[in-house]
């Protein structure tokens, strides 16, 4: 038996023991086909007022990367203050939304930079290339750009999942090289709009993310010192974590947000008109996911009992273990036909793909699970279809839906 990631707080089973969603039974939701990804709007709103608690002042931009699903969007477009892009096709997705809008990312086309300067949003410069890229286009067009320097800050964010800075990176300037680009894009008639500096992702650990903000607030005062004047904007990046893995515990979000609004009150006098953002995205919305699959086979193989399902890694490639992952470790899942029964059987899950990688839970506990059952990953809320190689076998595409 190998043990399965925690389920997030607050999912519950009906009087007939099947698994809740939003209110709605989960056997329900998968009623007209699975597989599904259904999404809790209510969960979403509730992570937001959490942060609006925790952190007072702060602007909230949502990471469109995390889950671009249309009327995902549409609903966090209601709650948040902006949307951070990393491409072309998020941008034409958010672009209908009257909100602020920052598009980061390496490797821009000439005809990405164009579109952004077109619609009036702020670019994230990833190099001294890119910048060359926006300034001729916009003496072409006639238009001031809107440009941040996307930072590679001299350290990164300890624990978490994905580092983003600290070392040699395709992802921004190296931070002794902004302060002379600043200069280059003001010279060349940009309007400099401030700083991005995202140093890592996934991270759990209150302490790391108290630490991280701080050097990166003592960092952009740094840099607006050598330019000799404030950067109107800063993003400082987000990286809060979610629990997917067992031991995993929730990121103390209030402790986080009481450390920086104190770092904030104390910041250098260059950085006091200076506004502050937190861009999220697995944060907001992970939790608020679920893929349900049903089982469509049980079989014995050698003294090891499998459940195959409708579903597979072309849909959720992140819980087999294949975003990321070094060692495997197992999503939290649930038989949500039977949520409220004890576990008494071990079972292998897989997928409906002809490949040895398609494992969605490697020897865990159900209750005892039959063909027709509908079992339930969690924390599906964020790269879970779109980070997905959804092509792979010409397989059915899962559906989406917003509770």
């Amino acid at each position: 038996m190998k043990p399965l990631g925690p389920i997030p707080a607050g999912f519950e089973a009906n009087a007939q023991g099947r698994l809740l969603i939003g209110g709605t039974v989960a056997d329900m939701l998968a009623k007209e086909g699975t597989p599904v990804f259904v999404y809790d709007h209510a969960r979403i709103a509730a992570q937001i007022e959490q942060f609006r608690t925790a952190f007072p002042g702060i602007a909230l931009h949502y990471a469109a990367k995390a889950n671009p699903y249309g009327p995902l969007l549409e609903a966090i477009a209601k709650l948040v203050d902006g949307f951070d892009v990393a491409s072309a096709g998020e941008l034409d997705r958010v672009s209908r939304f009257s909100l602020p809008i920052s598009f980061a990312g390496p490797g821009k086309s000439w005809t990405d930079v164009e579109g952004a300067i077109r619609a009036g949003i702020v670019l994230n410069l990833e190099s001294e290339g890119e910048a060359l890229k926006a300034l001729t286009w916009g003496k072409r067009l006639g238009i001031v750009p809107k440009l941040a320097i996307r930072v590679n800050p001299p350290f990164g964010l300890k624990g978490s999942g994905m580092k983003m800075g600290g070392l040699a990176t395709q992802f921004g300037v190296d931070h002794d090289r902004v302060h002379a680009l600043v200069h280059g894009v003001i010279a060349g008639g940009a309007e400099w709009h401030g700083l991005h500096i995202y140093a890592g992702s996934q991270a759990l650990d209150a302490e790391a993310v108290i630490e991280l903000q701080r050097a990166t607030i003592e960092l952009a005062a740094l840099i607006a010192a050598q330019v000799g004047r404030a950067p109107p904007h800063v993003n400082l990046g987000g990286g809060f974590g979610i629990p997917y893995f067992a031991k995993d515990r929730p990121l103390d979000v209030e402790r986080v947000g009481s450390a920086l609004i104190k770092v904030l009150e104390d910041r250098p006098k260059i950085l006091a008109d200076t506004k502050f953002a937190i861009e999220l995205g697995r944060w907001l919305v992970g939790e608020a996911g679920v893929y349900l699959t049903r089982v469509v086979d049980r079989k014995v193989s050698r003294g090891e009992t499998f459940l195959v399902t409708d579903g597979g890694l072309h849909h959720m490639l992140a819980a087999s273990g294949n975003f990321g992952q070094l060692l495997r470790r197992n999503y939290p899942l649930a038989n949500a036909s039977r949520f409220a029964e004890e576990t008494c059987e071990q079972f292998t899950l897989t997928g409906c793909l002809c490949t040895p990688l398609d494992l969605l839970g490697d020897e865990v506990m159900l209750p005892s699970t039959n063909v027709g059952d509908v079992i339930a990953i969690f924390c599906a809320g964020a790269y879970g279809l779109s980070a997905s190689p959804v092509g792979f076998l010409s397989q059915p595409e899962a559906r989406e839906i917003l509770i």
